[in-house]
């Protein structure tokens, strides 16, 4: 089974109204929360990634997801389960990129255990005053589809450090795909201008597990085909070499880039329109195709291992 059958059985026997974005939102507190757990060999390698890079984007998934609910990010905390090999310094080195990550937030507890591996557990609160909250579900028909962040660079990124060779990349080239992938930056200005700037419903979601994945699940949450230009999504010059770059592009995952749809686009990138229908269009130069769910969940962005 994978994750969205999980997903569907747990809001299914909880019968919560509260599943279905990466946050939970809780009006009466007047917060968003989100949790997001990285397992070592599944989303991260110790050969691949500094004790301060897992600290960093540990935390950074969590800003993301809050974030993409047009929150603030407040406060974190941070469960760490850890196998003997690890020591002091790993602490302290993890702990400084996780600090270096908050953007202004709080880290404020958590939980250190024993384990066989590492597990990393981070729950993010974004507070929610004087900011419009976004849902998957609210993407309206004439709509413009924004979006923030080059994507399709981390993709690449991981490719790279799993061995992957691309010698027409130059070294330079290579070391920014990889920064991409181990240091990625949550779009918090982005949130704050769309949560702020606009008066109606609207979507917003990262693009963790890819931007072809994130444009999928606000048009089933919302019923509505999101059209978009292939040519007009901010990516790296670079990636153009790569064979099949439009597939890194588009499934590449990781990139941590916003898309929103939203009535007032000034001063946004534009890339699409929300439209009547289901799916996902793309507009290439030479030809046009929709995407069903299906479609997306075949090319979608795995892990280590899945």
């Amino acid at each position: 089974m994978k994750e969205k059958d999980f997903i569907k059985i747990i809001t299914d026997t909880l019968n919560s109204s509260y599943i279905g974005d990466d946050c939970a939102l809780l009006e009466d507190l007047g917060i968003t929360v989100t949790q997001d757990s990285l397992v070592e060999d599944v989303h991260f390698s110790r050969k691949f990634a500094t004790p301060y890079q897992l600290g960093y984007k540990s935390v950074m998934v969590n800003i993301s997801d809050i974030c993409a609910s047009g929150a603030e990010p407040k406060y974190l905390t941070i469960a760490l389960s850890l196998p003997d090999d690890v020591d002091g310094s790993f602490i302290k080195d993890f702990y400084k990129g996780a600090k270096d990550a908050v953007l202004g937030a709080k880290i404020v507890g958590g939980d250190i255990t024993g384990a066989d591996k590492i597990y990393i557990s981070v729950t993010a609160i974004g507070v929610t005053k004087n900011r419009n909250i976004s849902s998957r579900s609210h993407a309206k028909t004439g709509q413009k589809i924004v979006i923030a962040g080059e994507h399709g660079s981390s993709g690449l990124g991981l490719k790279i450090l799993s061995g992957e060779m691309y010698p027409e990349l130059s070294n330079f080239e290579k070391e920014e795909f990889i920064k991409a992938h181990l240091m990625p930056q949550a779009k918090s200005e982005f949130s704050e201008k769309i949560s702020t700037s606009q008066k109606g419903k609207y979507a917003m979601m990262d693009t963790s597990d890819g931007l072809a994945d994130a444009l999928s699940a606000i048009s089933e949450a919302s019923s509505v085909l999101m059209e978009i230009d292939f040519q007009k999504i901010p990516h790296n010059k670079s990636l153009e070499i790569i064979p099949n770059y439009s597939d890194m592009i588009l499934y590449g995952g990781e990139d941590y880039g916003i898309i929103a749809t939203v009535d007032n686009a000034d001063g946004l990138t534009v890339i699409g329109e929300v439209k009547e229908g289901l799916g996902v269009k793309i507009n290439y130069d030479n030809f046009s195709e929709t995407l069903i769910r299906k479609d997306v969940d075949e090319k979608i962005y795995k892990h280590f291992k899945e």
